[in-house]
């Protein structure tokens, strides 16, 4: 059954800066100490433009504590429109995290934490997981649920917890997402039969949800993606529109219905790109994520939702 009503959104995932205090090798968005930002302006126009329900909001990076106060601000907006209704989760490489910093983070809202720096790309990798440890034990905070962004009741149910994880070649590298730096060190995944749209932080139900996928958008700082690497041009501006009025715009395309299936291979048929020649240029490129970004660039305008 498609959805109609977008003013209701199970899962948001705002990388709200890409200021980081690190400059890893495979960040897919190019985040580090000159990395992209928003004003504080700008974020509170956003805020006012998400839909008026959210079941969980992930704030992510760059690094959110890189920029604390602007984080603050955010989460003392976020706790004005939506007071408890809306889980509030935290991406971090944790660098940054003290006692001081995670009390207010506690205080303001925020009820899950992921340490995302557990790999050997991260300056510090591991050496700090037994630190951080202690400092969430030391307020409670629980760490025996390593896997929240996958089991919706985590989010229907929410509890003041954290875990961790970090890239591997398989999962959460730019291997996957042939962008930002990951593109430019060649440390991204050349296998053009991995269906990166197929999995959760793809475009699979960025419209309609599923059973086990929850209906997830991303902002990548204002640019309204339907998954984490983004199309090759943006959806729509956050700060400017309302998020719902873009996903109802884009739910009439057979293109965007395609990607909500997980199907990229399938998305231009309705312009006229046989699912043939979409596997095909997929091979040659060696990623799923190259044919999207080929595809939007070439052959499908995606402000007048029409071929090129």
């Amino acid at each position: 059954m498609k959805k109609t009503n977008f003013n209701h959104l199970e899962s948001l995932y705002w990388v709200f800066t890409q200021v980081c205090n690190d400059q890893c090798v495979h960040c897919y968005n190019d985040s580090g100490p000159n990395g992209g930002r928003l004003s504080d302006e700008e974020c509170l126009q956003i805020i006012s433009n998400l839909p008026d329900e959210i079941d969980r909001i992930i704030l992510s990076g760059g690094e959110p504590i890189a920029k604390k106060k602007q984080l603050f601000l955010i989460l003392d907006a976020l706790k004005e429109r939506y007071g408890s209704r809306s889980q509030i989760m935290l991406q971090t490489n944790g660098d940054l995290l003290t006692g001081e910093i995670l009390d207010v983070l506690i205080e303001k809202g925020i009820t899950r934490f992921d340490i995302a720096s557990i790999d050997r790309y991260h300056k510090k990798a591991g050496e700090h997981l037994m630190n951080l440890a202690e400092l969430f034990d030391s307020r409670g905070v629980d760490g025996s649920d390593k896997d929240p962004l996958i089991d919706k009741e985590n989010y229907v149910k929410p509890k003041l917890s954290w875990g961790y994880w970090g890239a591997t070649e398989d999962m959460w590298l730019g291997g996957n997402w042939a962008r930002g730096r990951a593109l430019k060190n060649s440390i991204w995944k050349k296998d053009p039969k991995h269906n990166f749209c197929a999995v959760l932080s793809g475009g699979i139900g960025f419209l309609n949800g599923g059973e086990d996928i929850p209906q997830e958008i991303s902002i990548q700082l204002w640019k309204i993606n339907p998954c984490c690497p983004g199309t090759y041009k943006a959806m729509g501006d956050a700060r400017t529109e309302k998020i719902s009025q873009v996903l109802a715009r884009v739910s009439a395309s057979p293109v965007f219905q395609r990607i909500d299936r997980g199907d990229p291979l399938g998305m231009g048929e309705s312009v006229g790109i046989s699912r043939a020649y979409a596997m095909a240029r997929t091979e040659e490129l060696d990623n799923i994520c190259l044919w999207c970004d080929e595809f939007f660039k070439e052959h499908f305008d995606i402000e007048k939702l029409d071929k090129k």
